[in-house]
Parts: structure tokens; C-alpha cells; sequence
């Protein structure tokens, strides 16, 4: 099964999966995981949005590549103090704090990486300042964070304490309008990364805001998206996008000419081995199904194919960087993360 579409420009090679679903309120495996931050000491921080019915699990859990579960932080579902209710994206700055939308409560919480809650700012409205459904969440070499501020069409600076400094952006399709936007990725040069979701394209920005690129069209081929909704850049400037309407992900070089698409390529996880080595009855049954099925041909969309093919991405709503240059594909839907390496 060809899960890649190559380029001679770049070469990605997969690593593992790691994940199980976690129907709980703590311990090992997620709950529609939604983004990923590593910390250069190579903890792996995931995101549990959860679903309405799980509402109050809502929280961070930490692991490790070696699939070593560290525990979980967060005080669940609400709007009190280091609460969340639609939780979306996270970022960590240089003085290890982590900063986590919320486009429910218009509001970043802030946790540091022992997992104590720091403080929280935010306030609902369209001004200066103000937030309408915060989604991407990025921090520059300065420590100054950047919010997309999802429903007010823009991009908004402010202090890592939440000090407005500046904003972008208006409803459209134009050079540095926006519609629906939702991730957010900073390159070493300080520019600014923007999924562009309804838009069907990536934005790219001066430090201040000013546009400088647009790459993508709406479309299923190559250097099209449907719905992008995360974006990363690694140091060579290669561009990750998580596009998420397609259940897969594109990379494209600095100038924004395709490169690679990756459709998944995801093994049975540790964690799903040792839960199935305890449950032989579930291990017969998925020994006798089709994983991997010939679908019949009205069934042609991405999302019916990726729905039934287990190996490949399913929801894959963002995408992040490790400093090792390690991609992680966060798949809300199959409650996991797919890890590749750049050669």
C-alpha cells in the first residue's frame, strides 16, 4: 500500500505510533487529541480536547517517544481557573510555560511544564485586544505570542502576560484577509505561518504582520487543501501543513512548491499491543478484520477511505516539530499521533 507521494527534495521515513483511546478522566492514552508541543528534554505534551460526552476529562497528558506514560495536568471542563472548554493549540516559550487556546472561553491559559497553572487573559469582544474564538497559538524569538484570533479574521500580538502589541487581518480572500483561520507556525526568521482554513491556503507574514506570500488553492491535488488546519516549518524552512479536509499532510519547500504528501502509514501501538495482549476476545476480533478494506467506488472521498483504512491519518489536525527533526501528526479522530523523521 503506497502511503507517500514523493519528491526528490525531501525524505521522510516513518517511526512509530504511539496512542490508544482513553475513555477515562486520567492515565494512559487520549481523548481527541488536538496538538503536540516536544520540549527539548524530549517530553511530549498532547492536548485532549474531548468530546462532549468526556467534556470534563479535558486535559494535558505527557509521554515520551519511548512510550513511558508521565502523568496528565488540567482541571477539566469549565471556565474557572485553569479550566478549558473548547481547548485548541498550544505553545511553549523559552521560560518553559506552556500557552493553551481556548475558542469557547475567548481566553490563553497558561501552565508551566511541572503542570502548575500560572494565570490565564482573555477577554470576548472585537476590539484591540479582544478575542473571538482564539484558535493557533505561536511564540516568537522574543517570547511574544501570536493568536489567531479565529472569528475577528486576524492575527493578534501581545505580551507573553497578554499586553496587546499589535494586530492583522480582516474577513476575505485577499493578500492578508482571512477566513475561519485556525494554525498558526513561526519560522527562525520570526515569520508568521497562517492556516488559512476556509481559504484553502497557507499565509505567510512579517514579524509586524505584513504579507509576504500566499501558497494553495482549494483542490485534492498535489499543493491543494481542503480545510488546512495546521502548519509547521522546520529550520530549512520546509512547510507542514496538517490538511485536514484531504486526511493528510503536505510539505512544501520555502517557496511554497509541493514537495511530499504523507496519507499515514500508522502500526499498532505499544500501548494498543499490551491492552490487547490483556483482552484476547478484542484481539481475535481485530485479527479477523479488514483493516485495510477494498472500498466500494461511491465510497471515494478522503473522508471515507481514511475513515476505513486504519493506517492511514483520520482527523489529522495538527502538525508539530521536535528539535531532532521528528514529525508529529496529531489525529483527533483515532485518538493517537503518527511520528516521522526527516532524513
Amino acid at each position: 500500500m503506497s502511503t507517500q507521494i514523493k519528491s526528490p527534495g525531501i525524505v521522510v521515513d516513518y517511526v512509530k505510533t504511539i496512542g490508544i483511546v482513553n475513555n477515562g478522566y486520567n492515565g494512559r492514552g487520549f481523548a481527541n487529541p488536538y496538538d503536540i508541543i516536544v520540549h527539548n528534554d524530549s517530553r511530549i505534551f498532547i492536548l485532549n480536547r474531548c468530546d462532549p460526552a468526556r467534556a470534563s476529562a479535558i486535559r494535558v497528558g505527557i509521554c515520551t517517544l519511548d512510550e513511558e506514560y508521565l502523568g496528565e495536568f488540567g482541571k477539566g471542563f469549565g471556565t474557572g481557573d485553569g479550566q478549558f472548554v473548547w481547548a485548541v493549540a498550544m505553545a511553549l516559550d523559552s521560560q518553559d510555560r506552556i500557552f493553551i487556546t481556548d475558542e469557547h472561553s475567548n481566553r490563553v491559559t497558561i501552565y508551566n511544564t511541572d503542570g502548575e497553572y500560572i494565570s490565564n487573559w482573555g477577554n470576548s469582544g472585537s476590539g484591540d485586544g479582544e478575542l473571538n474564538g482564539p484558535a493557533g497559538i505561536a511564540v516568537d524569538s522574543s517570547g511574544n505570542v501570536f493568536v489567531v484570533d479565529q472569528h475577528n479574521a486576524r492575527v493578534q500580538k501581545f505580551t507573553a502576560e497578554g499586553q496587546f502589541i499589535a494586530n492583522w487581518g480582516s474577513f476575505g480572500n485577499g493578500e492578508g484577509q482571512f477566513n475561519l483561520p485556525w494554525g498558526a507556525a513561526i519560522d527562525s526568521d520570526d515569520n508568521i505561518y497562517i492556516a488559512d482554513w476556509r481559504n484553502d491556503r497557507i499565509q505567510k507574514f512579517t514579524n509586524d504582520g505584513k504579507f509576504l506570500a500566499a501558497f494553495g488553492s482549494t483542490g485534492y491535488g498535489e499543493g491543494q487543501f481542503r480545510r488546512p488546519t495546521g502548519v509547521a516549518v522546520d529550520p530549512e524552512g520546509f512547510i507542514y501543513v496538517a490538511d485536514w479536509g484531504n486526511e493528510r499532510v503536505q510539505i512544501l519547500s520555502a517557496d511554497g512548491s509541493f514537495q511530499l504528501i504523507l496519507r499515514g502509514e500508522a502500526t499498532i501501538s505499544k500501548w494498543a499491543s499490551e491492552y490487547l495482549a490483556s483482552n484476547p476476545e478484542e484481539k481475535a476480533e481485530r485479527d479477523i478484520s479488514n483493516l485495510i478494506p477494498e472500498l466500494p467506488a461511491h465510497l471515494n472521498t478522503p473522508y471515507h477511505i481514511s475513515s476505513q483504512t486504519e493506517p492511514y491519518f483520520w482527523g489529522p489536525v495538527s502538525v508539530s516539530l521536535d528539535r531532532e527533526g521528528r514529525l508529529y501528526v496529531t489525529e483527533t479522530n483515532r485518538h493517537r499521533f503518527q511520528v516521522y523523521q526527516k532524513r
